[in-house]
């Protein structure tokens, strides 16, 4: 063991989060709070791991659960292909490995939702192989540690940190040296504002010692964001509402939704609204009373939705490009699982109307 890598342990029996998958003998809790851990922050994804294994304790419950239970469990996490993989990922687990988890980070990768960095992060932390994992926090320490100037973000900066990583790996530590890294890189060697004065490899750290800690890691430019212009539709009859089911491929897939979509360029809102409920559901609408502006950032664009009040003025709706519809009574609504937004204009029904 190097002196990076003993420092960096002894900081971690030291300062490490406690975090509540952390410490159990069970590596289905591991794998559950990876998967939740991609592209969201770990004080988001603590209660939900509590909910989520509560809910669902063992690889088994999991696997035995209805989509829709995992969809509804999940809610409000985003990036909901997750759920999807870890539940497909769940029943492949049960009918191809007897229920265990396996354990090679290579076999772990022919599973749903499990990249090379998620196979690593199991395989050290759940099973103790000696495997190195580069997450964002992991690329930004070894970058500025040994003072990488090719980009994290390109296949040779990457190929560069993995390196490093592998060399200072402490054999027999994998699983505390991975998540000691991630600790450092969420707590100390922060994206902005390094805490340099906190950090137990300060003296070690090269972009330190060179002035430039708040230059790495380098990333390539980011594109724009697109930005869309979205209309729904919150139609109502005999008490109850008209929800959407978006196909199970593709984005928010299994979920229910206000139907609609994109505003076409020059388009007006409600010509827009009227010609997406026609393609989508075969009727004609009345767009009404404007239910609220909603907004949201997914991962590689932007939307601005506009909700309407609507009611049908012509033909019974069918599933023209959804998988399913639903006439949902407003008391109902939680038991559909939804994406942000949706979920936004459904507390607003019910506290409006029921």
């Amino acid at each position: 063991m190097n002196e990076f890598s003993r420092r960096l342990l002894d900081w971690y029996e030291r300062f490490g989060r406690r975090l509540p998958w952390r410490g159990r003998a069970d590596p289905y809790a591991v794998w559950v709070s990876e998967i939740m851990l991609q592209q969201t922050r770990v004080e988001t994804v603590v209660p939900y791991f509590e909910r989520w294994m509560a809910r669902f304790p063992t690889l088994a419950d999991l696997a035995g659960a209805s989509e829709q239970e995992v969809l509804s469990a999940w809610e409000g996490l985003g990036y909901y292909s997750r759920a999807r993989n870890l539940w497909r990922a769940a029943r492949q687990v049960v009918a191809e490995y007897g229920g265990r988890l396996p354990e090679d980070p290579t076999i772990l990768q022919r599973l749903p939702g499990i990249g090379r960095y998620t196979a690593a992060a199991i395989a050290s932390i759940a099973f103790g192989r000696d495997v190195p994992t580069l997450d964002g926090n992991l690329r930004r320490v070894l970058a500025r540690l040994f003072d990488v100037a090719a980009p994290a973000d390109s296949p040779a900066g990457e190929a560069v940190l993995r390196s490093l990583a592998e060399e200072n790996l402490p054999p027999g530590r994998a699983g505390d040296y991975n998540q000691a890294l991630m600790d450092l890189g969420a707590t100390v060697c922060l994206p902005r504002k390094p805490r340099c004065s906190a950090c137990p490899l300060a003296d070690l750290c090269r972009a330190r010692a060179a002035g430039v800690q708040e230059a790495r890691p380098v990333l390539k430019p980011k594109k724009e964001t697109p930005h869309y212009l979205v209309t729904a539709a919150v139609v109502r009859r005999n008490g109850k509402v008209l929800l959407a089911q978006r196909p199970p491929g593709g984005l928010l897939g299994g979920l229910w939704e206000f139907p609609g979509g994109k505003v076409g360029e020059g388009e007006a809102l409600a010509d827009g609204l009227r010609r997406e409920i026609r393609e989508e559901l075969g009727v004609g609408i009345r767009v009404g009373e404007a239910f609220g502006v909603y907004r949201h950032a997914y991962t590689h664009f932007r939307i601005t939705l506009h909700a309407f009040l609507c009611e049908l003025t012509d033909g019974e709706p069918r599933p023209l490009a959804a998988a399913d519809l639903a006439w949902a009574a407003l008391e109902a609504l939680e038991n559909y699982p939804m994406g942000k937004v949706d979920r936004q204009i459904a507390r607003r029904l019910k506290a409006e109307f029921l």
